[in-house]
């Protein structure tokens, strides 16, 4: 199998192999070692402050999207969402499941967030920002400069998923001054899914330690505790975090997050080159590194992804809803390589000759 989604992503022969191994026992020194430089590969990676923390929480994405929602807002908040797709429109729903008070910023399936889109909502009492600064579901990055700034006029507590973003684009989060930054195993970390990575800022350390979330196991405080002994309070997924140890370590090896986000660029900039000729067109006005989403002028996006999978073993990434025969998006994140590029868009060619696209 050759896996282009955006998640589970291809991971490295070292990766897998530690998967295979007999999953330890976790209460003990050796485990929080690990969980301790975890952490500290994580911070430096995101590049947090000094004073930040980190959550390793067993769950999806959406886990530690609900977490950081509940621990850092409640009725007493004003929070604007950028919903642009099915990750920002998550965000909405969490905020209506849990009576958090907000305003929905609407974007066009494709399109970007701009200027304009935010200045009815300067001085106006917002307290919270939720963005998923690369919408996976559409392809779209959002300018995060331009968010962070507006922020940071405002005085408003900015949280930020970059969930299949983090180590494909750039993201200071000291300087950007994000104040929780969410992210997870399986995009460009290249690990199984079961992990996800909450970074909490100084700021959002304190937040969460003076608010009552209502919830056992999304706590931040309890997993903040645990944490300054390299643990967690319930039982994580001991053989991911294990994972995430030796691929975090590989990638410091390698140079570090900007060899990472280099490395995405050149396989995303060499896809995006090869494809010219072919009859799609891109989706989004604004891209991240980690995934292309194309639009097929000739064909249906799902049979393209149905006669790639059954019919060369390649995995492409299906859009769901009204968006199903519209869409297919390209991931550019995990063990992939630029000759991986050239076998699926020899089997692009190859459909063109059979008439498919």
């Amino acid at each position: 199998m050759l896996n282009f989604t955006v998640g589970p992503v291809m991971s490295s022969e070292t990766v897998c192999s530690m998967g295979a191994e007999q999953v330890p026992y976790f209460r003990t020194p050796e485990f929080s070692e690990v969980m301790f430089e975890n952490e500290r590969l994580m911070k430096k990676f995101a590049k947090a402050d000094e004073n930040a923390r980190v959550v390793f929480l067993t769950g999806s994405g959406t886990a530690s999207m609900e977490a950081s929602i509940i621990n850092v807002y409640d009725e007493t908040d004003k929070v604007l969402v950028v919903n642009g797709g099915s990750f920002g429109h998550r965000f909405v729903e969490l905020c209506q499941i849990h009576n958090i008070p907000y305003t929905e910023i609407t974007i066009e399936a494709g399109k970007t967030l701009r200027p304009e889109m935010l200045e009815k909502y300067e001085n106006a009492g917002y307290t919270g920002f939720l963005v998923n600064v690369h919408e996976t579901s559409t392809g779209v990055h959002y300018d995060i400069d331009m968010i962070s700034a507006f922020c940071r006029r405002n005085n408003i507590f900015l949280v930020v998923d970059a969930i299949s973003s983090f180590l494909a684009d750039e993201f200071n989060m000291k300087e950007l001054g994000v104040d929780i930054m969410l992210t997870g195993s399986q995009k460009a970390l290249a690990c199984p899914p079961g992990i996800s990575v909450i970074v909490l800022s100084e700021k959002a350390v304190k937040r969460v330690n003076a608010h009552n979330c209502g919830c056992m196991y999304l706590d931040l405080k309890n997993a903040l505790k645990n944490g300054e002994r390299g643990q967690t309070p319930f039982t994580p997924a001991v053989g991911i975090l294990r994972q995430i140890n030796l691929r975090l370590k590989e990638i410091e090896e390698a140079g570090g997050v900007e060899s990472e986000i280099k490395k995405i660029s050149d396989i995303a900039k060499d896809f995006r080159s090869k494809i010219k000729d072919l009859p799609f067109e891109l989706f989004s006005e604004s891209m991240s590194n980690a995934v292309t989403a194309i639009h097929p002028l000739t064909a249906s996006a799902y049979d393209i992804f149905t006669v790639l999978k059954d019919e060369y073993g390649i995995w492409i990434c299906p859009n769901g809803g009204e968006m199903a025969d519209k869409v297919f998006r390209v991931g550019h994140i995990g063990a992939l390589t630029k000759e991986n590029n050239t076998t699926l868009i020899n089997a692009f060619k190859d459909l063109q000759k059979r008439r498919i696209i």
